[in-house]
């Protein structure tokens, strides 16, 4: 894996908005003594203009104990990470997921049927602030460790080139999750930087371990589609303002016309859990 971990050291130090680093600095600052590394992914890093937009970030921290006064806030988070809170500095409006160090590791590898992790962080993502090398090298070890897994769990096709085989693998982690995004998204996920997955393409194969296993998409596919709705569900009370962002997001990449009720903030987690199978059924999530 040395070749992939270079690659990924590389990508991730590529330099971001100004804004976007001090964003990630105040995150940190918000969990002092356990904040170890921000991440900031998605969408947003193919982006020049920032203003209006929702940007991406993983907080790593060393443990939920020490990260939370609350202890039902460090039990919800290891019981169905991460925990996802909105942030707001610098007139830029973010969201932040929270984990650990080692469900960081666990969740970008292969011993998980979780796809949520390590299917985000096979994409192009940015390093952008850390507590200390120690905690740099880890976040870089564990990122390296998404790309093989991916691809892995997507298994190859007889005669199927690289680009293809990502395309495919992100297609198949799409139908996992309950996804608000068009059909087509995961396709284009590889085509708007198929420069990128090309030069990972070689060291993420060498890299898959020869007792990689593929397959077991419909395992996947029901866990994953119960366990998005749980998190929808923890959401609505652990994320102020949830239940609007849900429909925010819906609304954007699905094109519909959203508007929660006031009942539906005052109940959020009644909401979630009535909007969402009105939704599947309408087509506007799968």
């Amino acid at each position: 894996m040395p070749a992939l971990v270079e690659l990924v050291r590389e990508e991730l130090a590529i330099p971001v908005d100004p804004r976007v680093t001090a964003m990630a600095q105040a995150i940190a600052a918000e969990y002092p003594g356990s904040a170890r590394a921000v991440l900031f992914y998605g969408s947003c890093l193919r982006e020049a203009e920032l203003d209006g937009l929702m940007l991406d970030f993983y907080l790593i921290v060393s443990d939920y104990g020490d990260a939370y006064p609350k202890r039902w806030m460090a039990v919800a988070n290891r019981l169905i990470p991460p925990n996802v809170f909105p942030f707001q500095h610098g007139g830029l409006i973010a969201k932040y997921a929270v984990l650990s160090e080692a469900d960081f590791d666990r969740l970008n590898g292969a011993e998980t049927r979780n796809v949520s992790v390590w299917a985000r962080f096979a994409q192009p993502s940015r390093l952008v602030w850390a507590v200390d090398d120690t905690a740099s090298d880890r976040a870089i070890t564990a990122v390296s460790r998404a790309a093989p897994t991916l691809l892995a769990a997507a298994g190859r096709v007889k005669g199927e080139a690289p680009l293809d085989w990502w395309r495919r693998a992100f297609s198949l982690t799409y139908s996992v999750e309950l996804r608000a995004e068009r059909t087509g998204r995961a396709q284009s996920v590889v085509d708007a930087d198929a420069e990128r997955y090309g030069r990972f393409s070689g060291p993420a194969i060498d890299a898959i371990p020869a007792d990689a296993q593929n397959g077991g998409w419909a395992l996947r596919r029901f866990e994953g589609k119960a366990l998005s709705i749980a998190r929808l569900a923890k959401a609505s009370l652990t994320y102020a303002g949830g239940i609007d962002y849900l429909a925010w997001k819906i609304n954007r990449h699905a094109g519909t016309k959203i508007e929660i009720k006031p009942w539906q903030r005052r109940w959020p987690l009644v909401a979630a859990l009535t909007l969402v199978p009105r939704l599947i059924r309408g087509g506007a999530i799968r």
